[in-house]
């Protein structure tokens, strides 16, 4: 459901795809070719949520800002299934892996891989092309060439979601 509060109305690109059931309040940004997954909860209520074009939010996660701050999603991003992003900045092409937390004023940097279940505590930075790991979150190690090949496959899967669900999804029983 796409909700207006206090005179804010989500803005989402007509090659965006939200699912039904995701729920989208407020001062929120959606580019071109992003996919929201089922049960996803973007919350511009009191602050703001921009996500660059190309990304993907998988299933179930919740993304939300402090009163009068602003979460960053960049181009190219995929949040995976169950995360949480809270006030931050997720640059280009960073992957967050499922069940994670970006918690307030965390910055993760373009490439950068975040794995699965991993919390990146308040105002920490995950650099360029590292990979990060654990709770709390540390660099493990650096992004391989062959593993943004791979990542760009996987993203473009997404990005084709758009145009696919746009298309071909039917409800077949309610």
């Amino acid at each position: 459901m796409i909700y207006e509060f206090e005179g804010q109305v989500p803005e989402i690109s007509r090659k965006a795809y939200v699912f039904d059931n995701a729920t989208v309040i407020g001062n929120v940004h959606i580019g071109d070719y992003v996919w929201i997954g089922p049960g996803a909860v973007l919350r511009g209520d009191y602050g703001e949520i921009s996500i660059g074009a190309y990304s993907a939010i998988e299933d179930n996660c919740v993304i939300h800002a402090r009163p009068g701050e602003k979460t960053t999603i960049g181009e190219h991003v995929t949040i995976g299934h169950l995360s949480v992003i809270h006030t931050g900045t997720i640059d280009d092409y960073a992957v967050i892996g499922m069940n994670s937390t970006v918690s307030d004023f965390a910055t993760v940097g373009k490439w950068a891989a975040i794995g699965e279940g991993a919390v990146v505590k308040s105002k920490s930075k995950i650099p360029d092309r590292s990979i990060a790991v654990g709770v709390p979150a540390k660099v493990v190690g650096e992004v391989s060439e062959e593993y943004m090949k791979t990542w760009e496959k996987y993203k473009e899967n997404y990005n084709s979601f758009c145009k696919r669900y746009l298309e071909n999804l039917k409800v077949v029983k309610k």
